[in-house]
C-alpha cells in the first residue's frame, strides 16, 4: 500500500510555524507512516501497532531518569514507530541528550518541535493526507488494469487518476494532491508557470518535444490532458503555442488553458485545464474567427483560452436564445441584408473589430484587396447606421458578431455559405466519426 514517508510530511505547511529541526534518524526519513497518534504519558508506547507518527509535548519525559528515558526510545522502535516529534520549550526547554543518543542508535526518526502548534492540527492534516492517498490508489486500479504490462505502469495510472479528477473538478485536497503528483512522477520548482492543455491527435513525443518543464500527462476518453511545466520568461502560453505549432502534426487540435504560477495550488491547475479542455471543445465544434486563425492545410489548429474569451463566456453564461437576442439587436438589419444577399459581411466585420480596426491586417486576413474592404465596411455602416470604429460601440458589435458565429455553429445543417471551419476542425470530425465530442454549443454530446 502506497504511503506518506515521513520526508513528505516535514515539508507540509502546517508543520512550517511549529519550527521542526531533525535530532536523529536521518537515514530513516524515507520511512512509511501509517497514521499519527499523540500521547503525552510514558507508557503511551504500549497501545501502539507500528507505522505510527508519535506527537508528544515531552510531559511524560519531563521527570524520568536518562535510563527511562532511552527504555521509553527502545519501546517506540521496537514497537515499529515511525517517528517521534517532541515538543520542547514548555514540559522540556530542551530535548534530552538521552532521547537524542538513543534514537541515533536504534534508527528512530527523532524530530524537536520548537514552537507550539496544535497537534489536533498537524494530525488533521496527515491523516487525512494518508486516506485520500489510500483512496487515490484504488482510483488507479481501473487505469493499473489496463496498463500493468508498459513500463511506467504506476505513474501512469496516478496521473491518469489525478488528471481526471482535476479536469472534473473532484475536490483534491492540496497535501493530497502533491502527494499523487509525487507518484505519478511529477514535481512543479518554484517559479514555475504551469498550463493546461487538451489534445486530440497530438502524439505524446511531440509534446514532450514541445515542453521545456515538467510534464504530467494522460489520454484520457477523448482527449490528451497535461499539465505543462514553463520556467520563468515572458508569455508561457505564447510559448508554448509556438513550440507546439512546430512539433504537433497535421491533423492535431490543442486548446491551451491560462497560466498559473506553481504557487497557486492545485485548485488553479485544475482551472487551467478545465479551460483547456473546454477550449478543445470550441475549437472542435465552432468556425475560428478569423482566417489566419485557421489551421491551414498541412499544419495542426493550436488554439488558447485567451483567444477565445468571447465565445467562452458567451457559452458559460446563456444559450442560442440569448445569442440571438444579442445578434438581432446589434446586428438586425445587417443580418436581414445578409439573409436576402449571400455576402460575407458579419464576418468581415468581426475580422475587422479583432483586428483593432486595421484596414491592412483585416484585407490582408480575408485575402480581399483594401479597396473591396472599405466596400464592404462602407454597406455595413449603411446598414446598420452607425460607424464600426466607434469606441462606444465597438464591445456590442464584437460580442453580437461572436455570438452569432456560435448560432451558425449550432445550426450544423444549412449553414450560411460564409461559415467556414477549419481543415483542422474538418479533419477532426471527419476522421472520427465515432467519437462523442462534448459540445458548449449545443450542451450535449455531438456524434462526430
Amino acid at each position: 500500500m502506497t504511503a506518506l514517508t515521513l520526508r513528505e510530511i516535514l515539508a507540509f505547511d502546517v508543520l512550517g510555524p511549529a519550527s521542526p529541526v531533525l535530532l536523529a534518524g536521518r537515514a530513516a526519513l524515507d520511512r512509511p507512516v501509517r497514521w499519527v497518534h499523540s500521547s503525552e504519558v510514558y507508557e503511551g508506547y504500549a497501545f501502539l501497532y507500528g507505522g505510527e507518527l508519535l506527537l508528544t509535548n515531552g510531559y511524560g519525559l519531563a521527570h524520568t531518569s536518562a535510563e527511562q528515558q532511552r527504555t521509553y526510545v527502545r519501546e517506540l522502535a521496537a514497537r515499529g514507530v515511525a517517528a517521534v516529534f517532541i515538543e520542547v520549550g514548555r514540559a522540556l526547554p530542551t530535548m534530552p541528550e538521552a532521547v537524542v543518543a538513543e534514537s541515533e542508535r536504534v534508527g528512530l526518526p527523532l524530530v524537536a518541535l520548537r514552537r507550539v502548534v496544535p497537534f489536533v492540527r498537524i494530525a488533521e492534516a496527515v491523516n487525512t493526507a494518508i486516506v485520500s492517498l489510500s483512496l487515490a490508489e484504488r482510483t488507479t486500479r481501473r487505469y493499473r488494469d489496463t496498463a500493468h504490462t508498459a513500463p511506467g505502469a504506476d505513474r501512469a495510472a496516478h496521473a491518469a487518476a489525478l488528471l481526471a479528477d482535476l479536469a472534473d473538478a473532484v475536490p483534491v485536497g492540496r497535501a493530497e494532491a502533491a502527494a499523487r503528483a509525487e507518484l505519478a512522477g511529477f514535481r512543479a520548482a518554484p517559479g514555475t508557470r504551469l498550463i493546461g492543455l487538451a489534445a486530440r491527435e497530438l502524439p505524446e513525443p511531440a509534446l514532450r518535444q514541445a515542453a521545456q518543464g515538467p510534464v504530467l500527462l494522460a489520454e484520457l476518453p477523448g482527449a490528451l490532458l497535461a499539465l505543462i511545466g514553463v520556467p520563468p520568461g515572458p508569455d508561457a502560453v505564447r510559448a508554448v503555442r509556438t513550440a507546439l505549432l512546430e512539433a504537433a502534426p497535421a491533423g492535431a487540435v490543442v486548446g491551451l488553458g491560462p497560466a498559473v504560477p506553481a504557487e497557486a495550488g492545485w485548485d488553479r491547475y485544475g482551472e487551467t485545464l478545465r479551460e483547456a479542455r473546454t477550449t478543445l471543445e470550441l475549437a472542435v465544434t465552432v468556425p475560428p474567427a478569423e482566417p489566419g486563425s485557421a489551421a491551414r492545410s498541412g499544419e495542426a489548429f493550436v488554439t488558447s483560452a485567451r483567444a477565445l474569451t468571447l465565445e467562452r463566456e458567451l457559452t458559460r453564461s446563456g444559450g442560442p436564445e440569448r445569442w440571438a437576442r444579442l445578434a438581432d439587436d446589434a446586428l438586425g438589419p445587417l443580418l436581414a441584408w445578409e439573409a436576402r444577399h449571400p455576402s460575407d459581411l458579419v464576418r468581415t466585420l468581426e475580422v475587422h473589430l479583432r483586428n483593432g480596426c486595421s484596414p491592412t491586417r483585416t484585407a490582408a486576413l480575408l485575402h480581399i484587396g483594401r479597396q473591396s474592404l472599405y466596400q464592404r465596411l462602407e454597406r455595413i455602416e449603411l446598414l446598420l447606421g452607425t460607424e464600426v470604429d466607434d469606441p462606444d460601440l465597438q464591445g456590442e458589435l464584437l460580442l453580437a458578431t461572436c455570438a452569432h458565429r456560435l448560432l451558425r455553429a449550432g445550426q450544423r445543417e444549412g449553414a450560411n455559405p460564409g461559415t467556414r471551419r477549419s481543415p483542422a476542425y474538418s479533419r477532426a470530425v471527419s476522421t472520427k466519426p465515432t467519437t462523442q465530442v462534448r459540445s458548449p454549443i449545443e450542451g450535449a454530446a455531438l456524434a462526430t
